[in-house]
């Protein structure tokens, strides 16, 4: 007996796999820029400034995250 077993992608070829897997890093790489410059900068406000924009400074992570991630976490 005889099994065939199909690992292929369907029409996508290496070199796009190798586009589409590179864009997703640059993608990754960018939110991640957004996260951190985000989150950097409010942490560097003191607590009087945070108070003055309504922001704890618990909520710093949650905003940068959100700001970076479009809410998708």
């Amino acid at each position: 007996m005889t099994y065939n077993t199909d690992t292929g992608f369907a029409g996508i070829s290496l070199g796009q796999r190798f586009a589409a897997f590179r864009t997703e890093l640059a993608e990754k790489a960018a939110k991640r820029k957004v996260y951190r410059k985000t989150y950097n900068e409010l942490n560097a406000l003191t607590d009087r400034d945070l108070a003055d924009l309504g922001i704890h400074r618990a909520m710093i992570k949650r905003i940068a995250l959100e700001a970076a991630y479009d809410n998708q976490i």
